[in-house]
């Protein structure tokens, strides 16, 4: 449990790390770009996002639900302690992932129009040339979360959770310098090719250096590593099997993001739209990467472990650990944003009327940050047991749920009923409420499969981790109203909303750890162990 424990804590500062310098890589290029009514940011987010939403479909699915258990089996079965396999995967992949890239910057034309049909010309220029810089992260995301994934299941967990930050970092430094040469640009007009050039570049040379870095990390796997074009015997048939599920359960996904992407630019440069709904969901998985991520990430494979040798009282443990720690923190920082909600979106935006568009879409996000806590460890189960069949068709069910909620705020907009200023709210919270059908036919899949879950005392605990964080978060916001609310100090302008943040997440941490040391919380010791392990000399 130790290992576990210290697993959890290098890959929980890291993934802190790599996502405060990702908030502040966003903040810097929401400076540059805006947020709210910005062709700029929008046509960024559409180029930026045909990556980014292909590695995170990858990552979270083809890659960990597939390659992880076919490692640990590896280890376990074969006398070179998974070389060989992992030699011939890593090959295929890069074949892969280099055929997958070219096509991608061949279609980007067609790529682009269907995420962004509803851009204006200009909005639509900028955002294929953008993508042409950008589409190459294609090939580096892939690599990296391959190898980090392969990393992972050979238990060096540290690489793959803070190699991130020298992406931050250089794109950090590069739209400062964005910034520095050009100004803010809000317009979708003007835009030379060294402003496409720097902005477009920097995103994408950030992404190869996070991969490169890997590299470095690569003699503590203990794999002997080398190309390999003999993929016989590597079990394809079977590797087939489980990514065709994974592969439509993408695609599926991918479809929905689509739609949802596809309606929200009819509001670029008018009301929050395409980029507002990337940054504000930027801000409501920081918490998810780094609490559930963290946690989650060492319990999957041990849980991968414990599925291979057939024990399933063992993963259901496993499972009822993982998911009370979870709970207890994930509640804690849903209310300390919710109650700093306006001064955190006021750090993404250019006044404080633009932060409450910005935190509309947010608050529509956060419905869901606790569903979709909960559905990460069910999901990551159903892997362990070699099954993607039916995590597809729970992506299904969310999937159709997107798309109907987005369809019903297209015709509530056509009809009048909903203003163009709250569309990508309404999107938003449409995703969440998907989100929670999602967990509810993944519990009762999971229930078929491995028999009664027992988390009957992790959701009583969740409940009172949810009823404390309600008076937490009353406290919280009552702190934001002596600040002068929206129209005072702590949303006047980008720094003050960071110190404000600060002050009421502290406040409302402070009540809710009280309040649950009070009512002597099981749960607490464990969280308390866990953040002890990020204080120096633990």
């Amino acid at each position: 449990m130790a290992s576990l424990g210290r697993a959890s804590a290098v890959v929980a500062a890291g993934t802190l790390a790599s996502r405060a310098t990702g908030l502040i890589r966003n903040i810097v290029l929401a400076a540059a770009l805006g947020t709210v009514m910005s062709q700029a940011a929008d046509a960024f987010g559409i180029a930026n996002q045909l990556p980014n939403t292909i590695f995170a479909l990858i990552s979270s699915g083809l890659l960990a639900g597939v390659i992880v258990p076919q490692i640990v089996r590896a280890v376990r079965e074969h006398d070179d302690h998974g070389s060989a396999f992992v030699s011939k995967l890593l090959t295929l992949g890069i074949v892969a992932l280099t055929v997958v890239t070219a096509v991608a910057m061949v279609a980007a034309p067609v790529l682009v129009q269907l995420y962004g049909r509803n851009l204006p010309p200009e909005g639509f220029a900028l955002a294929l040339a953008l993508a042409y810089w950008c589409l190459p992260q294609l090939f580096f995301y892939g690599l990296y979360a391959l190898m980090g994934e392969i990393l992972n299941a050979r238990k060096v967990f540290g690489p793959y959770a803070w190699s991130p930050i020298i992406n931050n970092i250089v794109s950090i430094i590069g739209f400062g310098a964005f910034v520095w040469l050009f100004g803010l640009h809000r317009d979708a007009t003007g835009w030379t090719p060294e402003m496409v050039g720097v902005l477009g570049g920097t995103a994408t040379l950030g992404i190869v250096l996070q991969t490169v870095v890997l590299f470095f990390f690569w003699r503590r796997a203990s794999l002997s590593v080398r190309a390999d074009f003999h993929w016989r015997g590597i079990g394809l048939r079977q590797i087939g099997r489980l990514a065709g599920w994974t592969f439509l359960m993408v695609l599926v996904g991918q479809l929905a993001a689509l739609y949802q992407v596809s309606t929200v630019s009819a509001a670029s440069g008018a009301a929050a739209s395409v980029f507002t709904m990337q940054s504000a969901w930027t801000v409501f998985i920081l918490p998810y990467s780094v609490i559930v991520m963290s946690i989650g990430t060492p319990y999957y494979t041990r849980i991968a472990e414990h599925a291979t040798v057939g024990d399933t009282d063992a993963v259901k443990r496993d499972l009822d650990a993982q998911t009370r720690i979870i709970s207890l923190l994930i509640v804690g920082a849903l209310v300390a944003i919710v109650a700093a909600i306006i001064p955190i979106s006021r750090v993404f935006t250019d006044t404080s009327q633009d932060a409450v568009a910005f935190a509309f879409v947010l608050a529509g996000y956060l419905v869901a940050l606790v569903p979709l806590s909960l559905q990460f460890g069910m999901q990551r189960t159903f892997y362990a047991f070699h099954d993607t069949r039916t995590p597809f068709f729970f992506t299904v069910v969310q999937a159709v749920i997107v798309i109907a909620t987005t369809f019903v705020a297209v015709q509530l907009l056509e009809a009048e009923v909903l203003p163009l200023a709250f569309l990508a709210c309404a999107i938003a919270l449409g995703q969440s409420v998907a989100n929670f059908a999602q967990l509810g036919v993944a519990a009762t899949a999971l229930r078929r499969k491995i028999g009664p879950l027992g988390l009957g005392g992790a959701l009583r605990a969740l409940a009172v981790f949810l009823g404390v964080g309600v008076v937490a978060g009353a406290v919280g916001w009552g702190v934001f109203l002596l600040l002068g609310g929206v129209d005072g100090w702590a949303a006047s302008e980008k720094f003050t909303g960071i110190l404000a943040a600060g002050i009421i997440g502290i406040v409302t941490l402070a009540v809710y750890g009280a309040a649950l040391l009070v009512l002597r919380v099981p749960e607490l010791q464990v969280a308390m162990r866990a953040v002890r392990r990020f204080l120096p000399g633990k």
